[in-house]
Protein backbone atom coordinates (compact mmCIF):
# COMPACT_ATOMS: atom_id res chain seq x y z
CA UNK A 1 0.00 0.00 0.00
CA UNK A 2 1.44 3.37 -1.04
CA UNK A 3 1.91 6.24 1.38
CA UNK A 4 -0.74 8.30 -0.44
CA UNK A 5 -3.23 5.48 -0.04
CA UNK A 6 -2.35 5.02 3.57
CA UNK A 7 -3.00 8.68 4.26
CA UNK A 8 -6.56 8.45 2.91
CA UNK A 9 -9.23 8.40 5.62
CA UNK A 10 -12.91 7.72 5.35
CA UNK A 11 -15.04 10.04 7.45
CA UNK A 12 -18.31 8.59 8.73
CA UNK A 13 -21.44 10.68 8.67
CA UNK A 14 -21.60 10.49 12.45
CA UNK A 15 -18.10 12.02 12.67
CA UNK A 16 -19.06 15.17 10.76
CA UNK A 17 -19.17 18.06 13.20
CA UNK A 18 -22.21 20.30 13.04
CA UNK A 19 -22.33 23.79 14.50
CA UNK A 20 -25.22 23.15 16.88
CA UNK A 21 -25.66 26.79 17.76
CA UNK A 22 -26.11 27.78 14.12
CA UNK A 23 -28.50 24.85 13.55
CA UNK A 24 -30.52 25.68 16.67
CA UNK A 25 -30.78 29.30 15.60
CA UNK A 26 -31.96 28.21 12.16
CA UNK A 27 -34.65 25.93 13.63
CA UNK A 28 -35.89 28.69 15.94
CA UNK A 29 -36.02 31.11 13.05
CA UNK A 30 -38.08 28.58 11.07
CA UNK A 31 -40.45 27.48 13.84
CA UNK A 32 -41.15 30.86 15.43
CA UNK A 33 -43.30 30.25 18.55
CA UNK A 34 -42.16 27.28 20.71
CA UNK A 35 -38.82 27.30 18.93
CA UNK A 36 -37.00 25.57 21.82
CA UNK A 37 -39.45 22.66 21.66
CA UNK A 38 -38.85 22.13 17.95
CA UNK A 39 -35.06 22.39 18.40
CA UNK A 40 -35.21 19.48 20.83
CA UNK A 41 -37.70 17.54 18.63
CA UNK A 42 -35.67 17.96 15.45
CA UNK A 43 -32.49 16.84 17.17
CA UNK A 44 -34.24 13.69 18.35
CA UNK A 45 -35.45 13.05 14.81
CA UNK A 46 -31.93 13.55 13.42
CA UNK A 47 -30.46 11.17 15.99
CA UNK A 48 -33.15 8.52 15.57
CA UNK A 49 -32.30 5.51 13.38
CA UNK A 50 -35.55 3.56 13.79
CA UNK A 51 -38.83 3.76 11.93
CA UNK A 52 -40.83 5.21 14.84
CA UNK A 53 -39.77 8.74 15.85
CA UNK A 54 -39.04 9.36 19.51
CA UNK A 55 -41.06 12.55 19.70
CA UNK A 56 -44.71 13.28 20.39
CA UNK A 57 -46.43 16.57 19.63
CA UNK A 58 -49.26 16.91 22.14
CA UNK A 59 -50.95 19.89 20.48
CA UNK A 60 -50.82 18.25 17.07
CA UNK A 61 -52.59 15.24 18.57
CA UNK A 62 -55.24 17.39 20.25
CA UNK A 63 -55.88 19.94 17.51
CA UNK A 64 -55.24 17.52 14.64
CA UNK A 65 -55.65 19.17 11.23
CA UNK A 66 -55.90 22.62 12.81
CA UNK A 67 -52.33 22.35 14.08
CA UNK A 68 -51.21 21.27 10.60
CA UNK A 69 -52.92 24.26 8.99
CA UNK A 70 -51.42 26.72 11.48
CA UNK A 71 -47.96 25.40 10.62
CA UNK A 72 -48.77 25.24 6.84
CA UNK A 73 -48.25 21.46 6.69
CA UNK A 74 -51.09 21.16 4.20
CA UNK A 75 -50.45 17.59 3.12
CA UNK A 76 -50.89 16.46 6.72
CA UNK A 77 -53.93 18.75 7.09
CA UNK A 78 -55.87 17.16 4.23
CA UNK A 79 -54.82 13.59 5.03
CA UNK A 80 -55.85 13.65 8.67
CA UNK A 81 -58.92 15.80 8.04
CA UNK A 82 -60.25 13.01 5.82
CA UNK A 83 -59.25 10.31 8.33
CA UNK A 84 -60.83 12.13 11.27
CA UNK A 85 -64.04 12.68 9.30
CA UNK A 86 -64.19 8.93 8.67
CA UNK A 87 -63.87 8.33 12.41
CA UNK A 88 -66.51 10.95 13.27
CA UNK A 89 -68.89 9.42 10.73
CA UNK A 90 -68.64 6.11 12.58
CA UNK A 91 -69.17 7.86 15.90
CA UNK A 92 -72.23 9.67 14.51
CA UNK A 93 -73.67 6.44 13.11
CA UNK A 94 -73.28 4.81 16.51
CA UNK A 95 -74.80 7.73 18.44
CA UNK A 96 -77.73 8.93 16.34
CA UNK A 97 -77.62 7.06 13.04
CA UNK A 98 -80.65 4.99 12.07
CA UNK A 99 -78.71 1.86 11.13
CA UNK A 100 -81.78 -0.16 10.26
CA UNK A 101 -83.36 2.55 8.05
CA UNK A 102 -82.71 0.64 4.86
CA UNK A 103 -84.41 -2.52 6.13
CA UNK A 104 -87.31 -0.52 7.60
CA UNK A 105 -87.88 1.25 4.29
CA UNK A 106 -87.81 -2.05 2.46
CA UNK A 107 -90.27 -3.53 4.97
CA UNK A 108 -92.62 -0.57 4.48
CA UNK A 109 -92.59 -1.04 0.71
CA UNK A 110 -93.29 -4.74 1.13
CA UNK A 111 -96.13 -3.94 3.53
CA UNK A 112 -97.78 -1.76 0.88
CA UNK A 113 -97.50 -4.52 -1.71
CA UNK A 114 -98.85 -7.05 0.80
CA UNK A 115 -101.89 -4.84 1.39
CA UNK A 116 -102.46 -4.70 -2.38
CA UNK A 117 -102.43 -8.50 -2.52
CA UNK A 118 -104.89 -8.70 0.38
CA UNK A 119 -107.19 -6.24 -1.40
CA UNK A 120 -106.92 -8.33 -4.56
CA UNK A 121 -107.76 -11.45 -2.54
CA UNK A 122 -110.85 -9.76 -1.09
CA UNK A 123 -112.01 -8.73 -4.58
CA UNK A 124 -111.23 -12.07 -6.24
CA UNK A 125 -114.01 -13.78 -8.18
CA UNK A 126 -113.05 -17.31 -7.27
CA UNK A 127 -111.73 -18.98 -4.17
CA UNK A 128 -108.70 -20.23 -6.07
CA UNK A 129 -107.66 -16.68 -7.02
CA UNK A 130 -108.25 -15.44 -3.47
CA UNK A 131 -106.10 -18.24 -2.07
CA UNK A 132 -103.28 -17.43 -4.53
CA UNK A 133 -103.27 -13.74 -3.49
CA UNK A 134 -103.37 -14.69 0.19
CA UNK A 135 -100.38 -16.98 -0.33
CA UNK A 136 -98.45 -14.13 -1.92
CA UNK A 137 -99.43 -11.85 0.97
CA UNK A 138 -98.19 -14.46 3.44
CA UNK A 139 -94.82 -14.68 1.66
CA UNK A 140 -94.50 -10.93 1.83
CA UNK A 141 -95.35 -10.96 5.53
CA UNK A 142 -92.48 -13.34 6.14
CA UNK A 143 -90.17 -11.05 4.15
CA UNK A 144 -91.38 -8.10 6.23
CA UNK A 145 -90.61 -9.96 9.45
CA UNK A 146 -87.12 -10.78 8.20
CA UNK A 147 -86.41 -7.15 7.34
CA UNK A 148 -87.69 -6.00 10.73
CA UNK A 149 -85.38 -8.50 12.42
CA UNK A 150 -82.47 -7.24 10.32
CA UNK A 151 -83.32 -3.65 11.26
CA UNK A 152 -83.29 -4.54 14.97
CA UNK A 153 -79.98 -6.38 14.57
CA UNK A 154 -78.45 -3.43 12.72
CA UNK A 155 -79.67 -0.99 15.37
CA UNK A 156 -78.17 -3.20 18.08
CA UNK A 157 -74.74 -2.79 16.43
CA UNK A 158 -74.77 0.94 17.27
CA UNK A 159 -72.59 0.54 20.37
CA UNK A 160 -69.94 -1.49 18.56
CA UNK A 161 -69.85 1.05 15.69
CA UNK A 162 -69.53 3.87 18.24
CA UNK A 163 -66.62 2.12 19.97
CA UNK A 164 -65.01 1.41 16.60
CA UNK A 165 -65.26 5.10 15.67
CA UNK A 166 -63.79 6.21 18.99
CA UNK A 167 -60.94 3.73 18.51
CA UNK A 168 -60.25 5.07 15.03
CA UNK A 169 -60.29 8.66 16.27
CA UNK A 170 -57.86 7.83 19.09
CA UNK A 171 -55.58 6.00 16.66
CA UNK A 172 -55.55 8.92 14.23
CA UNK A 173 -54.88 11.37 17.06
CA UNK A 174 -51.91 9.29 18.22
CA UNK A 175 -50.60 9.05 14.68
CA UNK A 176 -50.77 12.83 14.30
CA UNK A 177 -48.92 13.33 17.56
CA UNK A 178 -46.20 10.86 16.62
CA UNK A 179 -45.57 12.00 13.03
CA UNK A 180 -46.34 15.73 13.27
CA UNK A 181 -42.77 16.66 14.15
CA UNK A 182 -41.43 14.41 11.40
CA UNK A 183 -43.62 16.15 8.83
CA UNK A 184 -42.63 19.55 10.20
CA UNK A 185 -38.93 18.63 10.09
CA UNK A 186 -39.27 17.75 6.40
CA UNK A 187 -40.83 21.15 5.83
CA UNK A 188 -37.87 22.67 7.66
CA UNK A 189 -35.50 20.86 5.29
CA UNK A 190 -37.38 22.30 2.31
CA UNK A 191 -37.29 25.74 3.94
CA UNK A 192 -33.51 25.62 4.24
CA UNK A 193 -33.28 24.93 0.50
CA UNK A 194 -35.97 27.40 -0.56
CA UNK A 195 -36.74 29.85 2.28
CA UNK A 196 -38.82 32.17 0.10
CA UNK A 197 -40.97 29.42 -1.41
CA UNK A 198 -41.67 27.46 1.80
CA UNK A 199 -43.88 28.75 4.59
CA UNK A 200 -42.48 28.86 8.11
CA UNK A 201 -43.60 29.73 11.60
CA UNK A 202 -47.13 29.71 12.95
CA UNK A 203 -49.63 31.67 10.88
CA UNK A 204 -52.93 32.95 12.25
CA UNK A 205 -54.20 33.34 8.68
CA UNK A 206 -53.51 29.68 7.93
CA UNK A 207 -55.15 28.67 11.20
CA UNK A 208 -58.31 30.62 10.30
CA UNK A 209 -58.27 29.04 6.83
CA UNK A 210 -57.99 25.59 8.39
CA UNK A 211 -60.90 26.31 10.74
CA UNK A 212 -63.05 27.54 7.85
CA UNK A 213 -62.23 24.51 5.68
CA UNK A 214 -62.88 22.10 8.54
CA UNK A 215 -66.18 23.79 9.44
CA UNK A 216 -67.30 23.81 5.81
CA UNK A 217 -66.41 20.18 5.05
CA UNK A 218 -66.65 18.03 8.18
CA UNK A 219 -70.19 18.81 9.43
CA UNK A 220 -71.80 18.37 6.01
CA UNK A 221 -70.12 15.02 5.37
CA UNK A 222 -70.88 13.73 8.87
CA UNK A 223 -74.51 14.85 8.57
CA UNK A 224 -74.87 13.32 5.09
CA UNK A 225 -73.60 9.89 6.14
CA UNK A 226 -75.22 9.65 9.58
CA UNK A 227 -78.73 11.07 9.16
CA UNK A 228 -81.06 8.76 7.27
CA UNK A 229 -83.29 11.50 5.82
CA UNK A 230 -80.71 14.14 5.04
CA UNK A 231 -81.46 17.32 3.17
CA UNK A 232 -82.18 16.87 -0.52
CA UNK A 233 -79.96 19.89 -1.16
CA UNK A 234 -76.93 17.78 -0.20
CA UNK A 235 -77.79 15.04 -2.68
CA UNK A 236 -78.19 17.04 -5.86
CA UNK A 237 -77.54 20.60 -6.98
CA UNK A 238 -80.74 22.72 -7.10
CA UNK A 239 -80.35 23.40 -10.79
CA UNK A 240 -84.02 24.07 -11.42
CA UNK A 241 -84.30 26.59 -8.57
CA UNK A 242 -81.22 28.46 -9.77
CA UNK A 243 -82.61 28.48 -13.30
CA UNK A 244 -85.88 29.99 -12.02
CA UNK A 245 -83.95 32.67 -10.12
CA UNK A 246 -81.99 33.62 -13.25
CA UNK A 247 -84.56 33.13 -16.02
CA UNK A 248 -87.81 33.45 -14.12
CA UNK A 249 -90.42 30.82 -13.36
CA UNK A 250 -91.74 28.94 -16.37
CA UNK A 251 -88.90 29.95 -18.71
CA UNK A 252 -87.08 26.64 -18.71
CA UNK A 253 -83.62 25.84 -17.40
CA UNK A 254 -80.19 27.35 -17.91
CA UNK A 255 -79.18 24.21 -19.79
CA UNK A 256 -82.02 24.58 -22.25
CA UNK A 257 -81.39 28.29 -22.76
CA UNK A 258 -77.64 27.91 -23.33
CA UNK A 259 -78.08 24.85 -25.56
CA UNK A 260 -80.67 26.64 -27.71
CA UNK A 261 -78.45 29.70 -28.01
CA UNK A 262 -75.44 27.59 -29.05
CA UNK A 263 -77.49 25.62 -31.58
CA UNK A 264 -78.79 28.86 -33.14
CA UNK A 265 -75.27 30.31 -33.39
CA UNK A 266 -73.88 27.11 -34.96
CA UNK A 267 -76.70 26.98 -37.50
CA UNK A 268 -76.13 30.64 -38.38
CA UNK A 269 -72.37 30.07 -38.80
CA UNK A 270 -72.97 26.98 -40.94
CA UNK A 271 -75.33 28.94 -43.20
CA UNK A 272 -73.04 31.96 -43.46
CA UNK A 273 -69.91 29.95 -44.23
CA UNK A 274 -71.53 27.26 -46.33
CA UNK A 275 -69.36 27.97 -49.40
CA UNK A 276 -66.16 27.84 -47.37
CA UNK A 277 -67.10 24.57 -45.68
CA UNK A 278 -68.14 23.04 -49.01
CA UNK A 279 -64.77 24.04 -50.46
CA UNK A 280 -62.92 22.35 -47.58
CA UNK A 281 -64.98 19.17 -48.05
CA UNK A 282 -64.25 19.26 -51.81
CA UNK A 283 -60.51 19.55 -51.18
CA UNK A 284 -60.50 16.65 -48.72
CA UNK A 285 -62.64 14.57 -51.08
CA UNK A 286 -60.14 15.17 -53.91
CA UNK A 287 -57.28 13.74 -51.82
CA UNK A 288 -59.44 10.85 -50.64
CA UNK A 289 -60.70 9.98 -54.13
CA UNK A 290 -57.14 9.91 -55.46
CA UNK A 291 -55.98 7.47 -52.76
CA UNK A 292 -59.12 5.34 -53.10
CA UNK A 293 -58.63 5.10 -56.87
CA UNK A 294 -55.01 4.05 -56.40
CA UNK A 295 -55.77 1.42 -53.77
CA UNK A 296 -59.20 0.08 -54.72
CA UNK A 297 -59.22 0.95 -58.41
CA UNK A 298 -55.93 -0.76 -59.22
CA UNK A 299 -55.78 -4.60 -59.54
CA UNK A 300 -55.36 -6.14 -56.14
CA UNK A 301 -52.20 -8.14 -57.07
CA UNK A 302 -50.51 -4.90 -58.11
CA UNK A 303 -51.48 -3.15 -54.87
CA UNK A 304 -50.32 -6.09 -52.75
CA UNK A 305 -47.01 -6.31 -54.65
CA UNK A 306 -46.32 -2.57 -54.33
CA UNK A 307 -47.09 -2.58 -50.59
CA UNK A 308 -44.90 -5.66 -50.02
CA UNK A 309 -41.98 -4.18 -51.97
CA UNK A 310 -42.37 -0.88 -50.09
CA UNK A 311 -42.25 -2.74 -46.78
CA UNK A 312 -39.17 -4.69 -47.89
CA UNK A 313 -37.31 -1.61 -49.09
CA UNK A 314 -38.30 0.49 -46.09
CA UNK A 315 -38.08 -1.93 -43.18
CA UNK A 316 -36.50 -5.19 -44.33
CA UNK A 317 -37.59 -8.76 -45.08
CA UNK A 318 -39.23 -9.52 -41.71
CA UNK A 319 -41.61 -6.59 -41.97
CA UNK A 320 -42.27 -7.50 -45.62
CA UNK A 321 -43.25 -11.06 -44.64
CA UNK A 322 -45.53 -9.77 -41.88
CA UNK A 323 -47.07 -7.28 -44.31
CA UNK A 324 -47.86 -10.02 -46.82
CA UNK A 325 -49.38 -12.19 -44.08
CA UNK A 326 -51.54 -9.27 -42.85
CA UNK A 327 -52.75 -8.51 -46.39
CA UNK A 328 -53.48 -12.19 -46.95
CA UNK A 329 -55.59 -12.19 -43.77
CA UNK A 330 -57.69 -9.26 -44.97
CA UNK A 331 -58.06 -10.72 -48.47
CA UNK A 332 -59.00 -14.26 -47.42
CA UNK A 333 -61.69 -13.01 -45.02
CA UNK A 334 -63.20 -10.69 -47.61
CA UNK A 335 -61.90 -7.47 -46.03
CA UNK A 336 -59.64 -6.40 -48.90
CA UNK A 337 -61.86 -3.61 -50.28
CA UNK A 338 -62.75 -2.39 -46.77
CA UNK A 339 -59.10 -2.51 -45.70
CA UNK A 340 -57.98 -0.47 -48.71
CA UNK A 341 -60.75 2.05 -48.04
CA UNK A 342 -59.52 2.30 -44.46
CA UNK A 343 -55.94 2.81 -45.67
CA UNK A 344 -57.20 5.55 -48.02
CA UNK A 345 -59.06 7.26 -45.13
CA UNK A 346 -56.07 7.08 -42.80
CA UNK A 347 -53.65 8.01 -45.60
CA UNK A 348 -55.65 11.12 -46.52
CA UNK A 349 -55.89 12.17 -42.85
CA UNK A 350 -52.18 11.56 -42.20
CA UNK A 351 -51.15 13.34 -45.38
CA UNK A 352 -53.13 16.44 -44.44
CA UNK A 353 -51.88 16.25 -40.83
CA UNK A 354 -48.26 16.13 -42.03
CA UNK A 355 -48.65 18.84 -44.68
CA UNK A 356 -50.28 21.20 -42.16
CA UNK A 357 -48.68 20.00 -38.92
CA UNK A 358 -44.96 19.96 -39.75
CA UNK A 359 -44.82 23.59 -40.96
CA UNK A 360 -46.80 24.66 -37.89
CA UNK A 361 -44.44 22.65 -35.68
CA UNK A 362 -41.41 24.31 -37.27
CA UNK A 363 -42.98 27.73 -36.71
CA UNK A 364 -43.86 26.94 -33.09
CA UNK A 365 -40.37 25.53 -32.48
CA UNK A 366 -38.78 28.78 -33.65
CA UNK A 367 -41.30 31.16 -32.05
CA UNK A 368 -42.02 30.72 -28.36
CA UNK A 369 -44.73 33.37 -28.50
CA UNK A 370 -46.60 31.53 -31.28
CA UNK A 371 -46.29 28.23 -29.38
CA UNK A 372 -47.72 29.76 -26.19
CA UNK A 373 -50.71 31.02 -28.16
CA UNK A 374 -51.26 27.65 -29.87
CA UNK A 375 -50.71 25.44 -26.82
CA UNK A 376 -54.25 25.86 -25.37
CA UNK A 377 -55.70 24.96 -28.77
CA UNK A 378 -53.52 21.83 -28.99
CA UNK A 379 -54.52 20.88 -25.44
CA UNK A 380 -58.17 21.25 -26.39
CA UNK A 381 -57.70 19.12 -29.52
CA UNK A 382 -56.08 16.33 -27.51
CA UNK A 383 -58.25 16.35 -24.38
CA UNK A 384 -61.72 16.94 -25.81
CA UNK A 385 -63.48 13.54 -26.16
CA UNK A 386 -63.37 12.29 -29.73
CA UNK A 387 -67.16 11.94 -29.91
CA UNK A 388 -67.53 15.67 -29.21
CA UNK A 389 -65.63 16.48 -32.41
CA UNK A 390 -68.40 14.86 -34.42
CA UNK A 391 -71.05 17.40 -33.35
CA UNK A 392 -69.55 20.52 -34.99
CA UNK A 393 -68.22 18.40 -37.86
CA UNK A 394 -71.75 17.27 -38.73
CA UNK A 395 -73.11 20.80 -38.29
CA UNK A 396 -70.55 22.44 -40.61
CA UNK A 397 -69.49 19.68 -43.02
CA UNK A 398 -72.27 17.07 -43.04
CA UNK A 399 -71.70 13.31 -42.91
CA UNK A 400 -69.62 10.81 -44.86
CA UNK A 401 -65.94 10.10 -45.36
CA UNK A 402 -64.61 13.68 -45.91
CA UNK A 403 -66.14 15.02 -42.65
CA UNK A 404 -64.81 11.92 -40.92
CA UNK A 405 -61.32 12.74 -42.18
CA UNK A 406 -61.66 16.27 -40.82
CA UNK A 407 -62.58 14.90 -37.39
CA UNK A 408 -59.59 12.55 -37.62
CA UNK A 409 -57.30 15.47 -38.46
CA UNK A 410 -58.40 17.34 -35.33
CA UNK A 411 -57.63 14.28 -33.22
CA UNK A 412 -54.39 13.22 -34.95
CA UNK A 413 -52.59 16.49 -35.72
CA UNK A 414 -51.38 17.61 -32.22
CA UNK A 415 -48.65 14.91 -31.85
CA UNK A 416 -46.86 15.82 -35.09
CA UNK A 417 -47.07 19.54 -34.23
CA UNK A 418 -45.81 19.12 -30.66
CA UNK A 419 -42.99 16.70 -31.50
CA UNK A 420 -41.86 18.75 -34.49
CA UNK A 421 -41.70 21.83 -32.27
CA UNK A 422 -39.84 19.81 -29.62
CA UNK A 423 -37.31 18.61 -32.19
CA UNK A 424 -36.72 22.14 -33.48
CA UNK A 425 -36.19 23.44 -29.94
CA UNK A 426 -33.72 20.62 -29.28
CA UNK A 427 -31.29 21.67 -32.04
CA UNK A 428 -28.16 22.94 -30.21
CA UNK A 429 -27.56 26.66 -30.53
CA UNK A 430 -23.83 26.11 -31.06
CA UNK A 431 -24.48 24.12 -34.24
CA UNK A 432 -26.81 26.80 -35.60
CA UNK A 433 -24.27 29.51 -34.79
CA UNK A 434 -21.53 27.54 -36.57
CA UNK A 435 -23.73 27.15 -39.69
CA UNK A 436 -24.49 30.87 -39.72
CA UNK A 437 -20.79 31.64 -39.27
CA UNK A 438 -20.01 29.61 -42.41
CA UNK A 439 -22.47 31.72 -44.38
CA UNK A 440 -25.65 29.63 -44.28
CA UNK A 441 -28.83 31.51 -45.12
CA UNK A 442 -32.02 31.10 -43.08
CA UNK A 443 -33.41 28.64 -45.63
CA UNK A 444 -30.15 26.65 -45.73
CA UNK A 445 -30.02 26.65 -41.94
CA UNK A 446 -33.55 25.26 -41.79
CA UNK A 447 -33.16 22.75 -44.65
CA UNK A 448 -29.65 21.46 -44.02
CA UNK A 449 -29.22 21.81 -40.25
CA UNK A 450 -32.37 22.17 -38.17
CA UNK A 451 -34.74 19.77 -39.95
CA UNK A 452 -32.14 16.93 -40.25
CA UNK A 453 -31.27 17.22 -36.56
CA UNK A 454 -34.95 17.41 -35.57
CA UNK A 455 -35.90 14.52 -37.87
CA UNK A 456 -36.00 11.82 -35.13
CA UNK A 457 -38.58 13.81 -33.17
CA UNK A 458 -40.50 14.70 -36.34
CA UNK A 459 -40.73 11.05 -37.46
CA UNK A 460 -41.89 10.03 -33.98
CA UNK A 461 -44.65 12.61 -34.30
CA UNK A 462 -45.63 11.27 -37.73
CA UNK A 463 -45.75 7.73 -36.35
CA UNK A 464 -47.95 8.80 -33.44
CA UNK A 465 -50.24 10.67 -35.82
CA UNK A 466 -50.66 7.56 -37.99
CA UNK A 467 -51.68 5.43 -35.02
CA UNK A 468 -54.05 8.07 -33.63
CA UNK A 469 -55.70 8.54 -37.01
CA UNK A 470 -56.20 4.80 -37.29
CA UNK A 471 -57.77 4.73 -33.83
CA UNK A 472 -60.48 7.09 -35.13
CA UNK A 473 -61.60 4.67 -37.87
CA UNK A 474 -64.38 3.13 -35.76
CA UNK A 475 -65.52 6.49 -34.36
CA UNK A 476 -65.94 8.20 -37.73
CA UNK A 477 -68.15 5.32 -38.87
CA UNK A 478 -70.78 6.86 -36.58
CA UNK A 479 -71.14 9.76 -39.06
CA UNK A 480 -71.15 7.65 -42.19
CA UNK A 481 -67.46 6.87 -42.54
CA UNK A 482 -66.70 3.65 -44.41
CA UNK A 483 -63.95 1.06 -44.23
CA UNK A 484 -63.41 -1.46 -41.49
CA UNK A 485 -64.91 0.91 -38.94
CA UNK A 486 -68.33 0.38 -40.52
CA UNK A 487 -67.88 -3.36 -40.08
CA UNK A 488 -67.09 -2.94 -36.39
CA UNK A 489 -70.07 -0.59 -35.92
CA UNK A 490 -72.47 -3.10 -37.46
CA UNK A 491 -71.02 -5.86 -35.28
CA UNK A 492 -71.62 -3.72 -32.19
CA UNK A 493 -75.19 -2.91 -33.22
CA UNK A 494 -76.11 -6.58 -33.72
CA UNK A 495 -73.82 -8.01 -30.98
CA UNK A 496 -72.02 -10.06 -33.65
CA UNK A 497 -68.99 -11.22 -31.68
CA UNK A 498 -67.26 -13.18 -34.44
CA UNK A 499 -67.41 -10.55 -37.21
CA UNK A 500 -66.53 -7.83 -34.72
CA UNK A 501 -63.38 -9.60 -33.53
CA UNK A 502 -62.28 -10.49 -37.07
CA UNK A 503 -62.73 -6.88 -38.18
CA UNK A 504 -60.89 -5.67 -35.09
CA UNK A 505 -57.94 -7.93 -35.88
CA UNK A 506 -57.89 -6.53 -39.42
CA UNK A 507 -57.59 -2.98 -38.02
CA UNK A 508 -54.90 -4.19 -35.61
CA UNK A 509 -52.85 -5.69 -38.45
CA UNK A 510 -53.17 -2.50 -40.51
CA UNK A 511 -51.91 -0.47 -37.56
CA UNK A 512 -48.98 -2.82 -37.01
CA UNK A 513 -48.02 -2.78 -40.71
CA UNK A 514 -48.06 1.02 -40.88
CA UNK A 515 -46.15 1.33 -37.63
CA UNK A 516 -43.47 -1.20 -38.64
CA UNK A 517 -42.96 0.35 -42.08
CA UNK A 518 -42.59 3.89 -40.74
CA UNK A 519 -40.33 2.84 -37.86
CA UNK A 520 -38.26 0.59 -40.11
CA UNK A 521 -37.81 3.32 -42.70
CA UNK A 522 -36.68 5.77 -40.05
CA UNK A 523 -34.24 3.30 -38.45
CA UNK A 524 -32.70 2.48 -41.82
CA UNK A 525 -32.33 6.16 -42.68
CA UNK A 526 -30.79 6.80 -39.26
CA UNK A 527 -28.22 4.01 -39.72
CA UNK A 528 -26.95 5.33 -43.06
Amino acid sequence: MSDATADLKVTAASDIEVDRDVLDSSIKSFAGPNGDYYVDAFHKIHDNTGLVPKTFNFWAAVLGPLWASSRAVWGMFWSFLILEIIAWVQIGRGLWGNLGAEFLERAEQQRERMQERLDQAAAADTEEQAQRFETLAGNMQRAIDQNLERAEAAQAEGLSILLFGLGLLLLFKLAQGVYANVAYEKQYSRWRIDPTGTESGRSTTNLVLGVVLTAAIAPLIIYKFTVSNSLALLDEFPERRVSEMVLGEGNGTLFGAVASWMEARIDAAATAGGDVFDGIVAGVRTVLDGLTLALNGSPWPVVMLVIAVTAYRAAGPRVAIFTVAAMAYTALLGYWALAMETVALVGAAVLLCVVIGIPLGIWFGKSQRAYRMAEPVLDLMQTLPAFVYLIPIIAFFGTGNPPGILATIIFGMPPVIRLTALGMKGVPESIKEAAVAFGASKWQLLKDVEIPLALPSIMTGVNQTILMCLSMVVIISLIGGGGLGQEILEALQFAAKGPGLLGGFAILFLAMVMDRIVQGAFKRADQK
